[in-house]
């Protein structure tokens, strides 16, 4: 019998995270893009430059109603046949609003790319804003509020924004607005919103997917180029202040089986060069199922089905800004005292001694590894690109930030994670009951305990 010889691995292929083009239509808009061979899907990512903290006073919401109502029909098509064009050319077309701007994104095959974006620069240059239609999303809005102020994950990352940031501040408040600032905001203040920030010349898109054969300068200047506008200093970012003074606040629920935790306070942002040693000491000890804190709370203890670390970043200007540090999950109520007891051993403990090299070790491959898999499709990228965009950060910076993750050592992601989470100098909320959790968790001395209603 012939046997054909047994096949050997080749050498891998050097990854990076892609690098853009840069350029500028006439009308002054920012374009990045990306050719991606094989993406056949084409993700685009626009942001806009129409922040939280410039919605006017009362009316928080009103970026979210206003981005919502972009992808609701033009002064061209109502909201049917624009829903039915988009499906024609098999496209999907979402946008949200959070502190640094709206999001707008598209996905659709190349194929039907230039209609795609004729509809999308549509959307852009000509909303509608009929007021049926935004009566209709401030209705849908104020029906889903109940809903988060029932979600014990939400009640928390609300309770814990109020309790870090001053109240003046619009970063304290819901991003979505609360009932009585959305049930004020009608098509007028939409439309007030949507001329007083959004133009072409502080507008940055980005393009990604199979581009071979497509003549996306072409494309792009008979339809978002063909949108046009006024220019506009950009908006100063505010600092961002907090209040990580050690204490702990219970949003009551009688008779919960389960606490919510959420632990937090607020650090370094992506420009900070310590950055990279945060994200891997931080991963180390709450970023997947081997972590510290999944291994004492969850295999050593069965206090909960998981807890998890991480750092978001806020809002960041040219100069920097802030990210939210933060421990999230649940615990059977009668264990909130002692899960909590246990999660500060933890972090005292990695205070005292340090993160091991294996615990490094396992971090850099499963954060670096997984980087070919986590990009793979053209959205992730788009994504990415635009967080660059929205937070002031150069276009190699992903690039280089999985080089430096790779470089960084035990000493420094532990010096990181330490000053990330100081065991003294954390804010605790806990969605849960009041009656049962409030004395035991008093007991541990983390911090003055507080009540409020849920």
């Amino acid at each position: 019998m012939e046997f054909h010889p047994q096949p050997t691995a080749g050498t891998p292929t050097p990854w990076a995270f892609p690098a853009p083009e840069r350029g500028t239509l006439a009308n002054g808009m920012t374009v990045l893009r990306c050719h991606r061979p094989g993406q056949q899907v084409v993700a685009v990512e626009i942001f806009l430059a129409a922040p939280l903290d410039a919605e006017p006073e009362g009316l928080d919401g009103v970026a979210t109603i206003m981005a919502r109502a972009l992808t609701e029909g033009t002064d061209k098509h109502s909201a049917e046949e624009f829903a039915a064009e988009l499906e024609r050319c098999g496209a999907t077309l979402d946008a949200h609003a959070d502190h640094p701007g709206v999001r707008v994104s598209l996905e659709v095959p190349v194929s039907r790319l230039p209609k795609a974006l004729s509809l999308l620069a549509e959307a852009l240059r000509a909303p509608a804003f009929a007021d049926a239609e935004i009566e209709r999303l401030v209705a849908n809005r104020l029906d889903e509020i109940p809903h988060e102020q029932a979600n014990p994950a939400r009640r928390a990352a609300k309770q814990l924004s109020k309790e870090l940031f001053p109240a003046a501040a619009r970063i304290s408040r819901p991003r979505q607005g609360t009932e009585e600032t959305v049930a004020a905001i009608d098509a007028a203040a939409v439309r007030a919103f949507y001329d007083a920030h959004v133009r072409p010349a502080t507008t940055v898109t980005v393009v990604v997917g199979d581009l071979a054969g497509t003549d996306l300068d072409a494309i792009l200047a008979e339809t978002l180029g063909d949108w046009s506008g006024d220019t506009a200093e950009p908006r100063p970012v505010p600092p961002i202040t907090a209040d990580d003074t050690g204490r702990v606040v219970i949003v009551d629920r009688p008779g919960a089986v389960q606490t919510q935790l959420l632990i937090g306070r607020i650090g370094p942002d992506r420009h900070d060069r310590v950055w990279a040693a945060q994200v891997l000491g931080t991963y180390c000890l709450g970023g997947t199922l081997t972590s510290r804190l999944d291994r004492v709370l969850r295999e050593e203890k069965g206090y909960t089905y998981g807890v998890r670390s991480f750092g978001q970043v806020l809002r960041s200007g040219p100069d920097g800004g802030a990210a939210m540090l933060a421990i999230s999950g649940s615990v059977d109520t009668p264990n909130t005292g002692p899960a909590l007891d246990d999660l500060w051993k933890v972090l005292r403990t990695l205070a005292a001694e340090g993160l091991t090299d294996a615990e490094r070790e396992t971090a850099v491959q499963n954060l670096v590894g997984v980087a070919p898999l986590k990009y793979e499709t053209a959205a992730a990228v788009a994504g990415t690109l635009a967080d660059q965009v929205e937070q002031f950060l150069p276009d190699d910076y992903q690039a280089q930030l999985y080089a430096q993750l790779a470089e960084t050592g035990t000493v420094e992601a532990t010096a990181a994670v330490v000053n990330a989470f100081p065991a003294d100098r954390l804010v605790t909320v806990l969605v849960g009951d009041a009656a049962q959790i409030a004395e035991p968790v008093r007991a541990l001395g983390i911090g003055e305990v507080s009540v409020v209603t849920g």
